[in-house]
């Protein structure tokens, strides 16, 4: 008799755990009724683009997953690299990386995976990495033009030269790098690695789903670089649709549905006259309160649409971009690659560590960051 209610009840369950997915959800709702707007402007708050990306980068992820290729590559490194500091430097610095080129999504997509797997087979503490990995990407695109979507929109918007906004954002990233290093090197564990067998993966590789798999990740992010994800993320749905239809069941779909729902909100809250009428008080020329601004509108309504929101209110771009990036620290909406680092790490009280660890770490990066951009550099 119970059988009919499970699939119901097994929903209502995990709606409990997505309050974030609740609350954006009822701001939409109660922004929609307080001060409707045509259905075109919901549109673009939709970004569209932006959640197909976000689509094709879940399904290549988690057919890579499915292959059994990370859970190698992630017993290849254990062996290797023997204290857990060391990991951490590791995974950190990959992350970092991987994000000035690959932009920070896609290296969260890429790294947190191989985290888990480590943490499955070692003493490796996942969460506290997922928060790591979480500050580190958004240190290392701090520094490209092409590492995050605020960047990339500054970038375009203020028609710099690559080496220029490159040269301007180094001081902002070493400084966001060398504090995510510390806080690694003093918040791991010492000791060693320690491996336990019974939980090593012996099985093999699906070379098919593998190769499959990495062709959909290059080819989404080539389709991401050239405005095409919605086709890109189509193009990928067909194939494991037929090849691989459990992929397709095993993504979190909740996410998507939660990162709609953050941007409809966010994007109607700001666009309210209200929130305008307020900004037009604020003098921007005023390196201190851009700087400011831009941290404090990052944390009500996450940098890219803070980014959207102050780009043509503040006479410098690249201050501008400083502060976007350091108010990706903070709360976990201040960049929703936070979110995407601690939903793929889907570890318990993820979200309260985060919190325990970034609000802090923004309010040191914060000021040694403002003295190192805008009164050394």
């Amino acid at each position: 008799m119970n059988s009919p209610s499970s699939p119901a009840r097994h929903w209502r369950d995990r709606l409990k755990h997505e309050w974030l997915l609740l609350l954006f959800a009822a701001l939409t709702v109660a922004l929609a009724c307080i001060d409707p707007q045509p259905l075109v402007r919901y549109q673009r708050w939709l970004q569209w683009p932006t959640l197909c990306g976000l689509l094709g980068l879940m399904i290549a992820i988690q057919g890579i997953r499915d292959s059994g290729l990370v859970q190698r590559i992630a017993g290849m490194l254990v062996a290797r690299v023997h204290t857990l500091r060391g990991v951490g430097l590791l995974l950190v610095s990959m992350t970092s990386v991987l994000s000035m080129v690959l932009t920070n999504d896609v290296s969260l997509f890429l790294v947190v995976p191989l985290t888990v797997a480590i943490g499955g087979m070692s003493n490796l503490p996942v969460l506290r990495m997922a928060v790591l990995e979480a500050l580190a990407v958004n240190a290392g695109s701090t520094l490209s033009p092409i590492g995050n979507p605020q960047n990339l929109l500054i970038w375009q918007h203020a028609q710099l030269p690559f080496l220029k906004f490159v040269s301007s954002m180094l001081p902002a990233a070493a400084v966001m790098f060398v504090l995510v290093a510390a806080l690694t090197w003093i918040w791991l564990p010492q000791g060693r690695v320690t491996l336990q067998a019974e939980r090593l993966d012996g099985h093999a590789i699906s070379v098919s789903l593998a190769i499959l798999s990495l062709e959909s990740l290059v080819m989404m992010v080539l389709m991401m670089e050239y405005g095409h994800a919605p086709l890109g993320a189509l193009l990928l749905v067909l194939p494991f649709a037929l090849f691989s239809w459990r992929s397709l069941i095993r993504i979190d779909w909740l996410l998507m549905a939660t990162f709609a729902a953050i941007f409809l909100g966010l994007g109607h809250f700001a666009a309210l006259p209200a929130v305008e009428h307020a900004l037009d008080h604020i003098d921007f020329n005023q390196p201190l309160a851009l700087y400011l601004g831009g941290i404090i509108s990052s944390q009500l309504i996450s940098n890219v649409p803070a980014t959207v929101l102050l780009l043509d209110r503040g006479p410098n771009a690249l201050a501008l971009a400083v502060a976007v990036n350091v108010g990706g620290f903070g709360v976990v909406i201040g960049s929703l690659a936070n979110l995407i680092a601690l939903r793929l790490a889907k570890q318990p009280h993820a979200m309260r560590l985060f919190h325990e660890v970034s609000i802090p770490f923004l309010l040191v990066c914060a000021p040694l960051v403002y003295l190192a951009a805008y009164l050394l550099g």
